[in-house]
């Protein structure tokens, strides 16, 4: 099913067994990692892939943020004493080395992709033009987006939710490495951290939660964009795509 560019609605957030029409999936860079310390593991683009591929060719028209944490991670100690500015450019490059790697695994499996950047790098990459995106997920082709914003201090958070509202998408899937979804507390360091099936976006910022950034929290909330947290495991992204309860699931009524 396609939309017409020019009439692009929010849906309401998917019920159990209603599968999203148009998703976005963010995924940190911290997901391409495998057992590495930090780079991409090939093995696991391939299995974040073909999940992707599953969704795809269920019918939902899928966008992708990907974060650089893989990357970054191991620029850390270049970045010290960098420029705030220079070292968030540096991070929007790196993820769209994620964004190409991606990209190529899809394609591999059959997928047609576009990667739009937010910064210039038309060698490899589109420039990211809205209607342009739009009309690749009517194309049934699946778009990744790069280089965040475009601008330095905003997160891939916020251009996950950015992006989401422009195209059009009913939710934003996101998933995370080994938690279930949201916590009241850091599962990792706290064993009494506990589980938190549902909330809004409101409780999520005023308890400083640590989902998204209080800007991709706040976007969300004004335009009642839901948000589902979910362990990034094996048939999860299917799954939540499909409409299938799991994860949290962060809302605004």
């Amino acid at each position: 099913m396609s939309t017409s560019t020019d009439e692009i609605a929010q849906e309401a957030p998917a019920t159990s067994g209603t599968p999203h029409r148009r998703a976005l999936l963010k995924l940190s860079g911290e997901a391409l990692l495998g057992g590495r310390e930090y780079g991409i593991d090939p093995k696991t683009v391939v299995a974040i892939s073909e999940e992707i591929v599953a969704v795809h060719e269920a019918g939902t028209e899928l966008a992708v943020v990907v974060g650089a944490g893989n990357i970054y991670r191991g620029m850390a100690a270049a970045a010290e004493g960098m420029d705030r500015a220079t070292a968030d450019y540096a991070g929007m490059l790196a993820t769209l080395l994620n964004a190409l790697s991606l990209q190529d695994a899809l394609e591999r499996l059959g997928v047609h992709t576009r990667v739009q950047s937010a910064i210039a790098v038309s060698e490899v990459a589109e420039p990211y033009i809205r209607r342009r995106a739009i009309r690749h997920l009517e194309k049934q082709r699946v778009v990744i987006f790069a280089a965040g914003t475009g601008n330095p201090f905003f997160t891939t958070d916020t251009a996950a939710a950015l992006r989401a509202l422009e195209i059009g998408a009913g939710a934003i899937l996101m998933a995370k490495n080994a938690v279930q979804g949201v916590y009241d507390g850091d599962p990792h360091e706290d064993p009494q951290a506990r589980f938190i099936p549902e909330l809004t976006h409101l409780e999520a910022i005023e308890r400083g939660l640590k989902v998204m950034d209080t800007t991709a929290l706040s976007l969300c909330m004004d335009n009642r964009l839901p948000i589902y947290v979910f362990e990034l495991a094996e048939g999860n992204i299917r799954r939540v795509a499909a409409g299938e309860r799991i994860g949290t699931i962060i809302s605004t009524p």
